[in-house]
């Protein structure tokens, strides 16, 4: 039913391997790598040019974001992203698939979606299962470097899926909007530290409600069912029915709950591009939770 009114935010591989098998991909469909690592881990870029989706970008969210911010992944101007992605071939009339070499299936690669999507674009998808599965199923991957032709990409920036700061402090108040913080538990709760973090200690915004991203997905790395993901909100009190705030530490896990909002059926889910990384560093004291040791974050 979701399918029939909102744009499909998921593509099978099968779907994708028969795009490429048939010639599809062009100015009309392109396909991004959108990998992230942490440092001292796993080589994104150095991967991609090992192996990649035939035709796949290399989409560096290191470069397309503001560089100038103090905090770690803001999105960038309109101009920049318009000027980023239409060098990837990318026009306002590009259907836009995205992948990541998550060993989880998907990790990166939502944050894409929504950048697209914050930016007027709504003919987006992630694909399902990401790397891991189109390897595991045996599709081709090339090590051949894809250059589209540049294309003109107007961004108009959508600021209902956008929270500022302001915003999010001004909610404390006014209580519009529910808050969900898509990190592990642990480091929602203040008990585990916040990963290759200097200066940042663990804890949460007052108010919010913990779903860690990862139980979005099945093991196998895929989306669980729309079905399921309704249950998840469920349980954990989330009314979709009411507007809702995504937050995580820097923007990129809370994109998973847009889009599980998403293929629920509510496609207005607004990400808190500052997330922990900004409100941490620059909120009252008494708003920031934790279990830690000093009991304020």
């Amino acid at each position: 039913m979701v399918h029939q009114v909102l744009y499909r935010a998921l593509v099978s591989t099968k779907w994708l391997a028969e795009s490429i098998r048939t010639g599809k991909l062009g100015p009309d469909l392109r396909v991004l790598d959108a990998s992230w690592y942490s440092p001292g881990t796993r080589e994104a870029r150095k991967e991609y040019l090992e192996r990649h989706v035939p035709g796949a970008s290399f989409f560096d969210i290191e470069e397309c974001r503001d560089t100038a911010s103090p905090y770690e992944m803001m999105l960038p101007s309109e101009a920049g992203f318009a000027d980023y992605v239409g060098r990837l071939g990318i026009s306002n009339h590009t259907h836009v698939v995205v992948y990541d070499g998550d060993h989880l299936g998907s990790f990166y690669a939502p944050r894409v979606w929504w950048m697209f999507r914050v930016f007027g674009h709504r003919t987006v998808s992630v694909l399902n299962g990401g790397f891991r599965n189109w390897l595991k199923e045996g599709h081709p991957v090339t090590s051949e470097p894809s250059r589209p032709e540049p294309a003109i990409f107007k961004a108009t920036l959508d600021r209902s899926l956008l929270k500022t700061y302001e915003q999010v402090l001004e909610n404390l108040e006014s209580k519009r909007f529910q808050l969900v913080d898509s990190r592990s538990q642990g480091r929602f709760l203040g008990t585990e530290p916040e990963p290759d973090a200097f200066g940042l200690d663990s804890g949460h915004i007052h108010g919010s409600v913990n779903m860690p991203f990862m139980d979005f997905l099945t093991e196998d790395g895929f989306e669980k069912s729309p079905e399921e993901l309704r249950a998840l909100f469920q349980t954990k009190k989330v009314d979709l029915s009411q507007p809702l705030i995504a937050t995580c530490r820097k923007g990129v896990t809370a994109c998973h709950v847009a889009l599980a909002a998403y293929l629920c059926g509510k496609p207005d889910v607004a990400v808190y591009d500052g997330s922990w990384s900004e409100w941490f560093r620059r909120a009252p004291l008494e708003t920031r939770v934790s279990q830690g040791k000093s009991g304020k974050a």
